[in-house]
């Protein structure tokens, strides 16, 4: 971006960077004239942007807060940081969560194609609400590193910090205790999934020869470049949900059993960002800006495709045909239900 917009936005760019600007500086920064520096502040201040002009023997510009919000300007990492926050917020069961969905949508409009596909490529692994806690801090960098990683279908070396509590996930635990020390870990990332204010990964431990789960925020060192690439492996019993799941429960055989006897999959005519909200105990994969592949379970096949319905969009049945007839009776139900 060249002329006069391109230099409002680099201006934009700087006020936003540190408190106080001496004019001198922001001149020589854009190599421009101090007067063409004050015109060009005037017209952030017409959109909206309080630009204070301060005093003191170099004068220069301030950028404060506001009675109103005007336009923001972000670079990659603050845009995706911003996304990922919103995601979590509107998946935490929060009493802002539907907010925290609508600024998403908002958000992901307006990013470039690139970082739309980083965002859209970490699956919302849904949960109820009741499970909904402050997840320990994730470093975006890492997540995304992971989420790019499992997605080109290459391995990651990492280490990996455990806590010795007994537990195999490391879902609970003194967060404080001292570490113990093994070596990098090898995987093939399978997906990346958001649990109770957590991110998880889900991968093949290429060295212990089985699946594993994986705490983001406690990955550390990742290796560049990634590994090799790698032919994907097929979850057992085909449902990562389900799977990961029953990997939480316990379950010394995950493919042998379900918290739900009845799980089905469709595809959704919109985007994931609105689905996601109506899945307390689900997922929703994004296939592009305005379909979705979502799962669930139920206690029966007529309270799966109800739960399905409540998505108000158009749905395709991708499995089992259990669902599809389920889907004919409630048709049937509400039909009649519509002459009475």
């Amino acid at each position: 971006m060249s002329g006069t917009s391109g230099r409002l936005l680099s201006l934009l760019s700087l006020l936003q960077a540190r408190r106080d600007w001496p004019g001198r500086l922001l001149a020589e920064r854009l190599e421009v004239s101090e007067r063409t520096v004050r015109r060009d502040v005037d017209r952030l201040r017409d959109l909206g942007y309080p630009v204070r002009a301060t005093m003191g023997p170099d004068g220069g510009y301030r950028l404060e807060a506001g009675a109103e919000l005007p336009p923001l300007l972000f670079d990659d990492d603050q845009a995706v940081a911003i996304a990922l926050a919103l995601h979590i917020a509107a998946t935490s069961g929060a009493a802002d969560a539907d907010a925290a969905w609508r600024a998403l949508t908002t958000v992901r409009q307006v990013m470039p194609a690139r970082l739309r596909r980083r965002i859209d490529a970490v699956q919302v692994l849904g949960m109820p609400h009741a499970d909904a806690r402050p997840g320990q801090h994730t470093d975006t960098s890492v997540l995304l590193a992971v989420t790019d990683a499992a997605h080109a279908h290459e391995q990651l070396r990492f280490d990996y910090r455990t806590v010795d509590d007994g537990t195999a996930s490391g879902e609970t635990g003194d967060e404080s205790a001292v570490p113990a020390t093994r070596p990098p870990r090898r995987v093939e990332p399978h997906h990346v999934l958001h649990r109770g204010g957590r991110w998880y990964l889900l991968a093949w431990d290429v060295d212990r020869g089985d699946w594993r789960t994986f705490r983001v925020d406690r990955m550390t060192g990742l290796r560049t470049p990634t590994g090799p690439r790698f032919r994907p492996r097929e979850v057992p019993g085909g449902d990562v949900v389900a799977f990961v799941e029953a990997r939480f429960r316990g379950q010394a055989d995950p493919a042998a059993g379900s918290a739900w006897p009845c799980r089905g999959t469709v595809i959704a005519r919109l985007p994931a960002t609105e689905a996601a909200p109506y899945l307390p105990d689900g997922a929703v994969e994004a296939l592009d800006a305005q379909t979705c592949r979502v799962r669930m379970g139920a206690w029966s096949w007529p309270g799966l495709a109800a739960s399905f319905a409540q998505l108000d969009a158009d749905v395709e049945v991708v499995e089992p045909p259990d669902l599809v007839e389920a889907f004919r009776d409630l048709a049937r139900r509400a039909a009649t239900a519509g002459r009475a």
